[in-house]
């Protein structure tokens, strides 16, 4: 072997290792974007191992200063990524031994692969928690400004895709807000178990060198250390939490996708999105297809597919680690990248949606939406609740007979069914009295909304000061 590829395991080995075995089990191709964190985490290592004695401050500051070189180096795209060195732990060892000779030898002492890469992968995960609730809030601050911008202007709600009642533009958004909201709460809350440093693990079993395990995960600002070192080194569970969470998360991206891509058809006409978010045909000209909006929606299935990936790789994982675990960080990293984008596409979407004002108010008043509210009239004439639905379910029968909406029916029409009926009721059938009658807390009357709206302001405003 040459100085070059010569493996850290080399020793046990008399023969070399056939090439494209060497090409199939490298993870260099992926995982050379942990090279910052590796780095970090190196830095960290060879500092404790100063602070206990086993480098001198000499071989130290040698370390340190060609750890940072390596640093520029890969930012400059000047390292040759080789399937010899198989992984960025490699490389960044390799880099270090060319620069600072024997030195650069000592750095592994009291370390193995196995608790570094969880190291790398603990900071890294931890870094993309952080770069995801930042994203989400993006995303929540334009669905406030859609919110304010249309709080008063009504749409049919639906249940069951049929129109159920009237409710506010800007309810439905800050529906999506709180949905996001609780997307945010989980990532934030996973923080936690993923911020304990495993380094000092060793390959399972810990070290027997006096590291000061404390100590590194102080300069790597990690809350604490890991209990168990065989547990360290094995534990994926903080993986599957943040695709897990992720999966939460395009599920809503894909429902507000869905619920954007109906409003958008020529059949509603509830929204139009502006030609920068939508694409053509290449048949038929007068197309204007939301392909981002579809795209979220498809990529939905992909993170379920990553959630999938990684419970199947660990569900059958014997202690300690085995070279399976390599295949959790394309699961990991394509899921970063998607969620990123995704929130990023639904992002420019929503500042390029405009809703048809005139169209959604006329639809609803389809669909007889406010029976329910003439329900609610009777009950409050001293009507059972049950009698009244009754009632209400005839006189939509008797309207949809005479192909008229229930404000178009005379008092006459009324009074023939119930006699309690009066000529208020129809203050009650108009869709804005409707709305704003609406006024249970988390209601979608106009003031119910601006509560909503205000309460979403100070979510973000405690994020953004903390």
């Amino acid at each position: 072997m040459t100085k070059n590829t010569k493996k850290p395991w080399q020793g046990r080995f008399s023969g070399e290792t056939d090439k494209f075995v060497e090409s199939f089990t490298s993870s260099i191709a992926f995982d050379k974007r942990l090279y910052e964190y590796d780095i970090q985490g190196s830095e960290a290592h060879s500092m404790m191992l100063n602070s206990i004695g086993i480098l001198s401050d000499k071989e130290l500051k040698d370390i340190l200063s060609a750890l940072e070189k390596i640093r520029e180096k890969i930012e400059k795209d000047g390292v040759v990524w080789k399937d010899s060195l198989e992984d960025i732990h490699m490389h960044i060892e390799h880099e270090l031994i060319e620069m600072i000779g024997d030195t650069a030898k000592k750095i592994h002492t009291g370390r193995s692969r196995n608790d570094q890469v969880a190291t790398d992968i603990r900071l890294y995960v931890r870094n993309e928690i952080i770069n995801t609730h930042e994203s989400i809030i993006i995303l929540q601050k334009t669905l406030i400004k859609l919110a304010e911008k249309y709080s008063k202007s009504i749409i049919p709600g639906f249940t069951h895709l049929q129109v159920a009642q009237p409710v506010t533009f800007g309810f439905i958004m800050m529906s999506w807000f709180f949905m996001l909201e609780r997307d945010k709460s989980r990532f934030l809350d996973s923080y936690k178990r993923v911020n304990i440093s495993p380094l000092g693990a060793g390959a399972l079993s810990g070290s027997s060198h006096k590291l000061d395990r404390e100590y590194t995960a102080k300069l790597l600002e990690f809350d604490g250390i890991t209990d168990n070192a065989l547990d360290s080194v094995s534990d994926r569970d903080f993986i599957v939490e943040f695709i897990s969470n992720s999966s939460l998360l395009m599920s809503h991206l894909s429902r507000f996708s869905e619920e954007i891509i109906i409003w958008a058809s020529t059949m509603y006409n509830f929204v139009d999105l502006d030609d920068k978010v939508c694409t053509g045909s290449s048949i038929m000209p007068q197309k204007k297809n939301p392909d981002v909006l579809e795209l979220i929606r498809g990529k939905t299935g992909t993170i379920y597919g990553q959630l999938v990936n990684i419970l199947t790789i660990m569900k059958a994982q014997p202690f300690a680690y085995n070279r399976d675990n390599q295949e959790d960080k394309p699961a990991l990293f394509n899921c970063v990248d998607t969620i990123i984008m995704s929130m990023q596409a639904m992002n420019i979407c929503l500042e390029n949606l405009k809703l048809n004002e005139k169209t959604t108010k006329i639809s609803a008043k389809k669909g007889y939406s406010t029976a329910t509210d003439f329900a609610d009239y009777l009950v409050k004439k001293d009507v059972p609740f049950r009698d009244a639905h009754e009632i209400v379910g005839k006189v939509v029968a008797y309207a949809v007979s005479k192909n008229l909406d229930l404000d178009e029916l005379s008092i006459e029409d009324f009074k023939s069914v119930c006699e309690k009926v009066e000529k208020d009721v129809f203050e009650f059938l108009k869709i804005e009295g409707s709305v704003n009658s609406k006024k249970t807390a988390g209601g979608t009357s106009f003031e119910e909304v601006s509560k909503q709206i205000k309460k979403a302001k100070n979510i973000i405003k405690e994020y953004e000061e903390k």
